[in-house]
């Protein structure tokens, strides 16, 4: 059985330092040229939205990877049309086959996503970052300098590293990863039970809606052979046209059962509340 999405999404983050929290964000393509860059280092990732928000962000980071596939040789098809919009099930799917490539060819060496996307920032957020960077430091030097000016000392604690990812999402421990995978199963065979019975529900009642309807057919046809002058002549007894319109209303199908006496009685019980 392969990785459960808690602990796809575990990995993707440990290795990526993107702060995924859901599966579905996978389709924006960025985090896969992350995966692919891990394994051959040659993805040019300074053409890689990683702040994508819309759906022709999303394409032009999957043509980075097919590239990359193509370069390499990499035979399995991009379903960019379908990971794009975001559904859950198709981007797990694809995220199972890239784990699964990555297990099979990832060099083992340390790969540091940040220096990584440092090394190839893109136009759009190259200047961005480098300006909140020198802010944070301007900043954090001149409240050093203030301290150091009133209290003489300045707190080794007080100078933080710098991060200019975003938070990584916390791991999950394998006990409550165990309990919410079989909790999604249990209710998986519950809404696949309710929707089984559902539909022979609907089955029946569509049987029986056709058999009954197939009776007043069948009386409303004989009605009017008799009015136009049919088998009967018109001083035909009344009597012999109830009897003969009573054997259509209860003429059976081959595998109908007529309730017995006991569900008879219920049934009429029933009536009489109504």
């Amino acid at each position: 059985m392969g990785e459960s999405r808690v602990e796809l999404l575990a990995w993707l983050n440990d290795l990526s330092q993107l702060g995924l929290t859901k599966i579905e964000q996978c389709g924006s393509g960025a985090v896969h040229c992350v995966i692919m860059d891990s394994i051959y280092r040659d993805v040019p990732l300074k053409k890689v939205k990683f702040n994508a928000k819309h759906e022709y962000e999303y394409v032009a980071n999957f043509k980075v990877l097919q590239a990359v596939f193509d370069k390499h040789k990499i035979g399995n098809a991009i379903p960019i049309e379908r990971l794009v919009h975001c559904k859950m099930q198709d981007n797990l799917e694809f995220l199972q086959f890239m784990k699964k490539y990555w297990d099979q060819y990832y060099p083992g060496d340390e790969y540091d996503a940040l220096a990584r996307r440092a090394a190839s920032p893109s136009p759009a957020t190259s200047t961005s970052i480098r300006s909140s960077v020198s802010k944070s430091t301007n900043s954090l030097a001149a409240a050093s300098s203030r301290k150091a000016t009133t209290a003489g000392v300045v707190k080794p604690s007080t100078l933080l590293p710098l991060s200019i990812s975003e938070p990584v999402a916390p791991t999950v421990p394998r006990r409550v990863q165990q309990e919410i995978e079989e909790e999604y199963q249990r209710n998986l065979a519950e809404l696949a039970e309710q929707n089984l019975e559902l539909k022979l529900s609907l089955e029946q009642a569509e049987q029986e809606r056709g058999f009954y309807f197939s009776k007043l057919r069948e009386i409303e046809l004989y009605m009017q052979v008799q009015l136009d002058g049919g088998d009967f002549a018109a001083d035909a007894p009344a009597m012999a046209i109830l009897e003969h319109a009573q054997g259509i209303l209860y003429k059976t199908d081959d595998g109908f059962e007529i309730p017995d006496a006991g569900e008879q009685e219920t049934i009429e019980g029933q009536e009489e509340i109504f």
